[in-house]
């Protein structure tokens, strides 16, 4: 079964064979590193960019301008933040145009924590990205997501982020998650994994995979319960699962939803869960000042208030300058298993 990294490269593989991408590019992201988490090994269309994250999105705004379907990354999104402005223009130009002009571009950055990246490859992005009108904005928790939602991100007509949680990055399909057409694991890493060392003669043998599209704004229950709602999205989502089935065995029955997309997101389909349940827990590891959950929050006092049994709950992010890179700091600034079930147990326990 496919990994992340792997699925988001068979997926720019589509993209650049098929679905009109010319041109993938960003630090290091053309040979003979083809990114550093190998996300653009063999691609025919991926170059090496200058260390200038401004430049990399105002070239992207260009092509995109000039007609060119194109995917760019930053290579950290610790590093996105110096953009600010240029994100800003590209998602306000169909709007400041009315309608006259698109820009067709996706921009990929990997986020969060779990890989000990301390204090400058640590950060989350998605509370600033979901500050920024005009994108569209996704992130997946697992394979099949990462391959559907990163093809819808292309043929989109105007622009995408799509933010790649690093710590899943190498995480493994599970049974439901695989990719039609994917060969199994073994066989996948020999058609499409650069060898180590001289790459000059290597050629990808790319597995005739379909086009799978994920729509963006839709989110999926990933786990039924009857007590608590549990919203989250990109890592947060396999950790919550995991709490969920561990409380099921203390009869508290959470379900978990994976959001998918935070731009448009699916509020209906959290909105109905949330009245069947009448409690909610909101998960994110991005900081908890002016958090996206806290946006989520207000949306279910103002529409849901008299149908809640507990007030609504948000476990993100502590408010720290960065994360640090020993392991217990680590932990200690975004939201674990114990911190998760806590909550959980808390909200369960307000009856109507």
């Amino acid at each position: 079964m496919a990994t992340m990294v792997q699925a988001i490269r068979m997926a720019l593989h589509v993209g650049e064979d098929r679905l009109g991408v010319m041109d993938i590019f960003g630090q290091d992201l053309g040979p003979p590193l083809g990114g550093v988490f190998t996300q653009s090994q063999g691609l025919k269309t991926s170059w090496n960019s200058p260390l200038d994250e401004r430049g990399i999105i105002g070239c992207a705004m260009g092509l995109a301008l000039a007609g060119s379907r194109t995917v760019c990354e930053i290579q950290f999104c610790d590093y996105a933040y110096n953009t600010i402005d240029l994100l800003k223009l590209v998602g306000g130009m169909y709007w400041s145009t009315n309608g006259q002009w698109n820009l067709p571009m996706v921009m990929m950055t990997p986020v969060g924590s779990g890989i000990h990246g301390s204090i400058y490859h640590s950060h989350s992005f998605d509370a600033t990205a979901t500050h920024i009108p005009g994108w569209k904005i996704v992130m997946p928790s697992n394979p099949r997501d990462a391959y559907g939602l990163m093809l819808s991100a292309i043929v989109d007509p105007n622009p995408v982020m799509f933010l790649a949680p690093k710590a899943l990055l190498r995480t493994k399909a599970l049974p439901g998650e695989e990719i039609p057409g994917e060969p199994d694991e073994r066989t996948l890493s020999k058609m499409i994994d650069a060898p180590l060392g001289d790459r000059s003669r290597w050629v990808p043998n790319w597995p005739d995979t379909p086009d799978l599209f994920v729509p963006i704004g839709k989110a999926r229950t990933v786990r039924e319960g009857r007590d608590v709602t549990l919203v989250a999205y990109g890592r947060m989502v396999p950790l919550s699962k995991k709490v969920a089935d561990e409380l099921a065995g203390e009869g508290i029955e959470v379900e978990v939803i994976d959001l998918i997309s935070l731009f448009p997101y699916d509020w209906e389909h959290v909105r109905e869960s949330i009245r069947r349940t009448g409690r909610v827990l909101f998960v994110n590891e991005d900081t908890e000042v002016t958090n996206f959950g806290e946006h989520l929050i207000r949306r279910t006092v103002d529409e849901l208030f008299y149908e809640l049994y507990a007030p609504p709950r948000l476990l993100a992010g502590a408010f720290v300058p960065g994360v640090g890179l020993a392991d217990n700091l680590e932990q200690a600034s975004v939201p674990q298993r114990a911190g998760i079930a806590e909550a959980l147990r808390e909200l369960a326990k307000h009856q109507p």
